[in-house]
């Protein structure tokens, strides 16, 4: 099943969901790397992560092939729709990068994308009439399960209330995100290229002011080696990921959205053994066997449900993806 006023196809928008994920995984090793190389903070990351990413979009989205939208959008309601994208993105990234700093990675991690689903699930139920149905509701159990076991099966997680606090905030701000992707894209009003440039641009200015209060231009001993790897924040993890997530979130369920985008952990736990030297533990390889096949079964679900249903979700697909 496609999309009658893009032609992107239920399946495509699950593939670029898939692969927005897995490049969100490698964004956590490649910071862990910046903070070895340089004294930058995660605020002062994110900005410029944001700053990179909108800069790589303004460059190529002159060259793309342009799609009348089929609905037209007035300007004081696109100007609503990116601001509050751009302040979901905001308080999703900087109170998780807070919440890892207050209570520790494996806490922060488990409580923003474990509440994550919980939240979208709710939403979208009361906002849209979205129903997981029983195998969605296993498939989501399931892969809150592997998020667990993959993050805390270590035992050496501390739990601060704080720390929990922020971490709940980033996932009101990363439902809030996917929510209003998914509800303007059901009425035909989101451009996947556009929503991700705009709501970069929002954000960076956001993160401006509490940047320059930590500091923008961090020391470093290889500062050769450091942009190269601000480099590939900007562009992979960043500029790609979110133009494939907001095109692909626009298609697909709202719940669905949440749990694939929880192949972060899985590919972050992937190249942290294959490319860190990490050991594969018991935990690591049980966690990520369970999300992935949650993940695999509510693919395999959505395109059931959208090739039942018969009626695509009108949206215009980015020329970029």
């Amino acid at each position: 099943m496609s999309n009658t006023a893009s032609g992107l196809p239920i399946g495509r928008g699950l593939l670029y969901l898939i692969v927005a994920g897995a490049a969100w995984g490698t964004a956590g090793a490649a910071a862990s790397l910046v903070y070895r190389a340089s004294d930058m903070g995660p605020i002062a990351l994110s900005f410029w992560r944001c700053a990179g990413g909108l800069v790589l979009l303004l460059t190529v989205r002159p060259r793309r092939r342009r799609v009348r939208s089929a609905v037209c959008e007035p300007l004081g309601r696109k100007v609503l729709r990116i601001g509050v994208t751009g302040c979901g993105l905001a308080v999703f990234q900087t109170a998780y990068f807070a919440a890892v700093e207050a209570t520790g990675l494996a806490v922060a991690t488990v409580v923003t994308l474990g509440a994550g689903p919980v939240l979208i699930a709710l939403g979208a139920r009361l906002t849209m009439g979205e129903r997981l149905g029983r195998g969605g509701i296993a498939a989501v159990a399931g892969a809150l399960a592997g998020l667990g076991v993959l993050v805390l099966g270590s035992g050496d997680a501390t739990v601060r209330p704080g720390g929990v606090l922020l971490a709940v905030v980033s996932a009101a701000g990363y439902s809030t995100m996917t929510l209003l992707t998914r509800w303007w894209g059901r009425e035909g009003r989101a451009d996947g290229s556009g929503t991700t440039a705009w709501t970069f641009a929002v954000t960076t200015v956001l993160l401006l002011p509490l940047g320059l209060a930590e500091g923008l231009v961090p020391h470093a001993a290889q500062p050769v080696h450091m942009l190269a790897l601000l480099a590939y924040i900007a562009a992979i993890p960043t500029a790609l990921a979110y133009a494939l997530f907001f095109a692909g979130a626009a298609v697909v369920r709202s719940a669905t959205v949440s749990v694939i985008m929880l192949l972060e952990p899985v590919s972050a736990a992937a190249l942290a053994v294959g490319l860190l030297g990490e050991r594969l533990t018991a935990p690591t390889l049980v966690g990520t066997l369970l999300m992935l096949g949650s993940v695999a079964g509510l693919a395999l679900a959505e395109t059931r449900v959208a090739g039942a249903d018969g009626s695509p979700v009108p949206v215009e697909e980015s020329a970029l993806v």
